[in-house]
């Protein structure tokens, strides 16, 4: 209470208006903010805005919101000119308390916080406090021509990138959506989509984690927000499993593993949206690991490699195992827990992603 947030959002798109999405999901009371902005950053580690880029937000005309338990607002759309590869500042002011925030706590990237209502705040001077979270806001829209379409990745702490260096957008889909704008840039014929990153640290295909709602829930609960609730989704990149394995190392079963990863694909395909998915990548060296896992892993790669999963397969396991121990990742991919990958490793991974498999659509269906 009586707080400002700045949060600091990476885009991959640019355009010419903006909207935010501010989430009360975790909340076990009403969330009242009566202030809301959003600005370009001025530059790297400042919370200062770039000069004429600063708007207010409303909700449906109005400059306060009241945001129910369990539910979330998109505000209108401002008029705010967005780079691609930019730092975007979403700010918002609540005066009362508001209990349990609903928040992203990997974000690796620095937010402010002030004391007092500064959302409108250009100099960033009175933002003296950080945060290595994000608060309430779950997704920026960019809306232009930049972009015409959007790809999501679903994934755990591999796309979160919990490993990465903080404030470097060093995540694999942060570069991935580089890698995808230069080959635009010089020539190639891939389609122009944008890069949502919807990875959650600890997220399974097919279990909850705990809480009320769960703090942490199944990529299949979770398919409908995360991935068909974004806007022009037309390829979703599922990169997940290991922790199905690490949070049952003796008895977890590949075949309904596989189950749960070819239903997201059914999923995707009744919305017409295009499956890529990736092979489990090795993490012999962390204290999850067991024979028994390395043998469930093995089998649902095997699976995964035989084309019946996905629509396209991308096979990050080959890409950063150990030539001379492939249960292991490579020295220089391991960020030094056996489990993720270093900024060379999430670098590694992105290399290794074909663009081409972006092109095209969902199968037809008969």
């Amino acid at each position: 209470a009586g707080r400002s947030v700045r949060n600091v959002v990476h885009t991959t798109a640019g355009g010419t208006r903006a909207r935010v999405t501010l989430s009360n999901l975790y909340g076990r009371g009403p969330l009242t903010l009566t202030h809301a902005s959003i600005a370009v950053s001025a530059g790297p580690d400042t919370a200062a805005a770039l000069a004429g880029t600063m708007r207010p937000l409303t909700f449906a005309g109005n400059p306060s919101v009241v945001v129910p338990a369990g539910g979330q607002v998109v505000s209108d759309a401002v008029r705010v000119p967005v780079p691609r590869d930019a730092h975007v500042l979403i700010s918002t002011y609540s005066p009362v308390p508001s209990g349990p925030v609903t928040y992203h706590k990997h974000a690796r990237q620095i937010s402010w916080v002030a004391e007092g209502e500064h959302t409108r705040d250009t100099t960033g001077a009175a933002y003296n406090g950080q945060s290595t979270v994000w608060r309430y806001v779950t997704a920026l829209d960019v809306l232009g021509d930049d972009s015409e379409g959007t790809v999501v990745v679903l994934g755990d702490s591999l796309t979160d990138g919990i490993s990465s260096t903080t404030g470097a957008d060093a995540r694999w889909p942060d570069v991935l959506s580089g890698r995808l704008r230069a080959a635009l840039a010089s020539g190639r014929d891939l389609p122009r989509y944008s890069v949502v990153n919807a990875g959650l640290s600890g997220n399974r295909v097919l279990a909850d984690g705990p809480g009320r709602p769960p703090r942490n829930p199944s990529a299949l609960r979770r398919f409908d927000r995360d991935v068909l609730g974004r806007a022009n989704v037309r390829v979703v990149v599922v990169v997940l499993g290991v922790n199905d394995i690490l949070r049952a190392p003796d008895t977890a079963d590949p075949e309904r593993i596989v189950d749960g990863l070819t239903a997201l694909t059914e999923r995707a395909h009744a919305q017409g949206i295009k499956v890529v998915g990736a092979t489990l990548m090795p993490y012999r060296g962390h204290r999850g690991w067991t024979p028994y896992g390395e043998d469930v892993r093995q089998e649902v790669n095997a699976e995964i490699r035989d084309g019946g999963v996905f629509d396209e397969v991308v096979d990050f396991d080959e890409a950063v195992r150990d030539a001379y121990d492939p249960r292991r990742l490579r020295a220089v991919h391991d960020s030094g827990d056996g489990l993720h990958p270093s900024d060379e490793g999430y670098a590694r991974m992105a290399e290794t992603f074909e663009l081409k498999a972006l092109k095209g659509g969902a199968p037809a269906r008969l």
